[in-house]
């Protein structure tokens, strides 16, 4: 499980030993990345069978949640200094990603953007970012833009993919 070379680009940004949040975590490649450049980590999904070898990692908090349920924040009043998102689109949760950043936190976002559904799934514009949303929503919410691109990637399948590094100041 080969982690983002967008995640692996920017980690740096991330400062020495800060906590990080990967918000639907999956398998938990970004998790053991993180994990192994020495940080803690939060890995939040609806199916957390992907995490199973790292229970027992006291380094690793593991957190089952349904996010698009409506449910409160499995996390209230926690700070990251990064929040990771790869491949997942929740418009809603948008303003509690942001609040969880720390002073200096990073965001590392990276998802699917309209033009995707010539290539397969996602095809549905609720789970497609619109052209330069992510920049807006980083914007918004007060954060500097280090790098951000929407491009074609065609490995490891044609996409079209919109991502962000920026922090909070």
């Amino acid at each position: 499980m080969t982690p983002s070379p967008w995640i692996v680009r920017w980690a740096p940004l991330v400062a020495p030993g800060a906590p990080i949040l990967d918000v639907a975590a999956g398998g938990g490649r970004h998790t053991r990345f993180f994990r192994g450049r020495g940080h803690r980590v939060t890995a939040v999904d609806r199916d957390v069978s992907g995490l199973a070898e790292l229970a027992n990692d006291p380094e690793v908090e593991i957190v089952a949640t349904d996010l698009e349920t409506g449910s409160p924040w499995p996390l209230p009043g926690r700070r990251f200094g990064a929040v990771v998102v790869i491949n997942y689109l929740h418009r809603p949760l948008w303003p509690t990603l942001l609040a969880a950043l720390q002073p200096g936190g990073v965001l590392l976002y990276e998802t699917f953007m309209v033009g995707n559904e010539r290539f397969g799934k996602p095809s549905n514009p609720a789970f497609l970012l619109r052209d330069g949303e992510l920049l807006d929503v980083a914007r918004d919410g007060g954060l500097s833009v280090v790098a951000y691109e929407a491009l074609m990637l065609s490995d490891p399948r044609p996409a079209m993919v919109q991502r962000i590094a920026a922090r909070r100041a």
